[in-house]
């Protein structure tokens, strides 16, 4: 296939949308040869933080000399960002290589009287595929749903299993409550394997202490109180942190937000158990935590005004995107420009944010679930009194920068899927 039939594939692919459940995938991967079986891997689940956190052990591991295959989604800049070694995408020429491979299987399994894979079935499949064939050292693996009928969770044995922050959403399929939603979760918990958790609220806990012990698994919570935040700036954090073994007196980072020191000290409490398979240094540990990258999560592109663009799109983000802001811009005019998706809780989202505003624009993300901007305008006039109902973030984002005094403050947010729009305009 040539790179136009495969998005093409891909496309149609997508209409069979999101179905929980691991017979397909065993399926399909064991007609590929389970290529899952041949690799160390990382995996976690959680509600947000999981790409935060594979972020930090993938600039460790690349500091290290190693190479870390990471599979993503969503992925908001390319199609190719979903299957990444070091931080450099897979090449269209080889995508369209393990794509068409996992489409004949996929061809074969419907000729067989089996269900046609959905799309993210297809993605796994790809990507255990390519990183097989390229040998990496260790694979970062994230859950796109849940964990326990997630399709990544057909991996029997990883070197660790890790439990990101647990919050509300996607609870048509996993469940109305913290606790049920924790299930899920800590569904990808394996027999033996060390398994480290976020300092999650003690109704997520107790779930993930439950099914770890059911697993003999040993497990490692982070605690708040062993984090000691050493400096907070626009450019960045540092912290300290102690584990059961040691002590990391400075460790620097890029990202924003409280939330990202937490995130930092759960990828920490990984790295001593990878340890044990792989050589890293303390030196390298440090470089890692202070070069890494991830775009569009409360990243600041501009100082006048302060322009910030950040992924939240749930309640559990909306309120640390909130705490950030009130530790630092509480005499700032703040403007937002906010799209959602319609199956997102964007009314609690509007309700805790909203009244920090100044003012809102609301946009549609270009997206098959985009909550149109009218209907997210309305709710937002509940709790601001200057709300304007834009069409796409393009134009919009320009406009407002514009009008926009140097010393105010434009945060853009709601989800991912747009946020590719902010860069083409910088």
């Amino acid at each position: 296939m040539n790179y136009q039939e495969t998005m093409e594939f891909v496309q149609h692919a997508n209409k069979f949308g999101s179905v929980l459940g691991l017979q397909n995938i065993r399926i399909l991967l064991e007609r590929l040869g389970n290529p899952q079986d041949d690799l160390k891997i990382v995996h976690v689940a959680g509600t947000n933080g999981k790409g935060s956190i594979l972020a930090y052990l993938s600039s460790v591991f690349r500091e290290s000399g190693y190479r870390g295959g990471r599979y993503i989604s969503p992925a908001p800049f390319a199609y190719e960002e979903r299957f990444q070694i070091n931080n450099e995408y897979i090449t269209k020429e080889r995508l369209c290589f393990f794509m068409e491979k996992v489409k004949k299987e996929c061809e074969n399994m419907v000729l067989d009287g089996l269900e046609h894979p959905t799309i993210f079935e297809i993605e796994t499949a790809v990507s255990l595929l390519y990183f097989l064939d390229e040998k990496v050292d260790v694979v970062f693996l994230e859950t796109g749903m849940g964990g326990r009928l997630d399709a990544t969770n057909v991996i029997k044995k990883p070197i660790c299993c890790v439990i990101a922050s647990i919050g509300m959403d996607h609870m048509q399929y996993l469940g109305n409550t913290i606790e049920e939603i924790a299930g899920e979760k800590a569904g990808i918990i394996k027999e033996n394997v060390p398994v480290i958790s976020y300092c999650n609220s003690s109704a997520a806990i107790s779930v993930i202490q439950k099914k770890a012990e059911e697993k003999k698994a040993p497990l490692t919570v982070v605690d708040k109180n062993m984090i000691r935040v050493l400096d907070e700036t626009l450019m960045g954090q540092s912290f300290s942190y102690r584990t059961a073994k040691r002590r990391y007196e400075k460790i620097e980072i890029p990202l924003l937000g409280e939330h990202q020191i937490y995130n930092g000290a759960t990828a920490l409490e990984v790295l001593e158990v990878v340890k044990d398979y792989f050589c890293l240094g303390d030196f390298q540990v440090e470089e890692g935590f202070r070069k890494t990258k991830w775009a569009g999560r409360l990243e600041m592109l501009d100082t006048k005004p302060y322009v910030f663009c950040d992924g939240a799109h749930n309640p559990d983000g909306a309120e640390a995107l909130l705490h950030f802001l009130q530790k630092n811009f509480t005499n700032k005019k703040i403007t937002y420009i906010i799209g959602v998706l319609a199956d997102k809780d964007y009314q609690k989202m509007v309700e805790l944010t909203a009244p920090m505003a100044s003012a809102i624009y609301t946009v549609t993300p270009d997206n098959d679930r985009a909550l149109d901007s009218e209907l997210l305008a309305k709710e937002a006039r509940k709790h601001c009194s200057q709300v304007t109902a834009m069409s796409t973030l393009h134009e919009t984002y320009k406009t407002v920068k514009e009008q926009c005094k140097e010393d105010e403050v434009l945060v853009v947010f709601g989800t991912l899927s747009f946020l590719h729009e902010i860069y083409e305009d910088r």
